[in-house]
């Protein structure tokens, strides 16, 4: 069995415990053999994927009544493989979704990193730069790049630890955020272990 989540720009792809990127100009998925189940965001490629008996949307088996209508299903995901913690999922866009026993808690969504970065720069050529990883958030900034950083991370890190329950972090920026937590564990495979659960689970039904 493979999983593959579909972006905007490259699809991944899980086989075996291991996840490979391609980009979408370079994707096929009329060449993959066998059962392959799927997240897709990109409606320029569904129709295409509708055409293949092989290709199966994981969506079919999500209980959507557990979530908000409106909630991306690659969100849903994450939240699937985690039973009791915070999922702090930093991509594009950093999406904080709280589990308790398995069901939805709610959560919140804030800017990605760069995202972030780029909002900074259109309200100033004086703040185009880059955050600084390595910043105390406990001190007070004494250079732009400090004082942006500490704006930006220390209330969502203080956010996140807030809520008193274990830290899962995952996404393309998770090591770089997860750095900022006295203890998160770092899973950039996170979406592929709630796919896998879910499909587990539908097996048995």
């Amino acid at each position: 069995m493979i999983c593959c989540d579909i972006g905007n720009t490259t699809a991944d792809i899980y086989e075996k415990d291991v996840c490979r990127k391609v980009l979408l100009s370079e994707f096929k998925p009329e060449v993959f053999i066998g059962e392959v189940w799927y997240v897709n965001v990109n409606q320029s490629i569904q129709d295409q994927l509708e055409t293949l008996p092989n290709w199966y949307n994981i969506e079919l088996l999500v209980e959507r009544e557990k979530y908000y209508s409106t909630m991306g299903l690659d969100r849903i995901m994450v939240c699937e493989a985690i039973d009791d913690g915070v999922i702090v999922d930093a991509g594009s866009a950093i999406t904080v979704d709280v589990m308790q026993g398995g069901v939805y808690q709610g959560g919140f969504i804030a800017l990605g990193l760069r995202a972030a970065q780029e909002a900074y720069a259109k309200l100033s050529p004086a703040l185009d730069m880059s955050f600084n990883f390595e910043v105390d958030l406990a001190k007070m900034a004494k250079n732009t790049p400090d004082a942006l950083s500490i704006g930006f991370l220390a209330p969502l890190i203080e956010k996140i630890e807030g809520l008193g329950k274990p830290i899962y972090v995952s996404g393309g920026d998770a090591r770089l955020l997860s750095r900022f937590f006295r203890e998160a564990k770092v899973d950039e495979n996170l979406i592929f272990t709630g796919m896998k659960k879910l499909i587990d689970k539908g097996a048995k039904c």
